[in-house]
């Protein structure tokens, strides 16, 4: 049984958001969006790479199955 925090959510701890919305701010990546930010984005395409997900539709459905947690 997990008794801490998952591996993804320890990787996320260590990434430097505040650097990451600078380059957002930057760049006006979240222009026109209104639900699924660059931040959303970036974290589906951390999960893909650690859950070894062979596609884009692979991870859609991975993460569709995953909607509670």
């Amino acid at each position: 049984m997990n008794s801490g925090q998952y591996v993804f959510a320890q990787a996320v701890l260590l990434l430097p958001s505040r650097v990451f919305d600078r380059c957002i701010k930057m760049f006006n990546g979240n222009k026109g969006v209104r639900h699924f930010t660059c931040w959303h984005q970036f974290m589906c395409m951390i999960f893909g790479q650690l859950s070894n997900r062979e596609s884009l539709r692979d991870l859609i459905v991975c993460i569709n199955a995953h909607k509670p947690k």
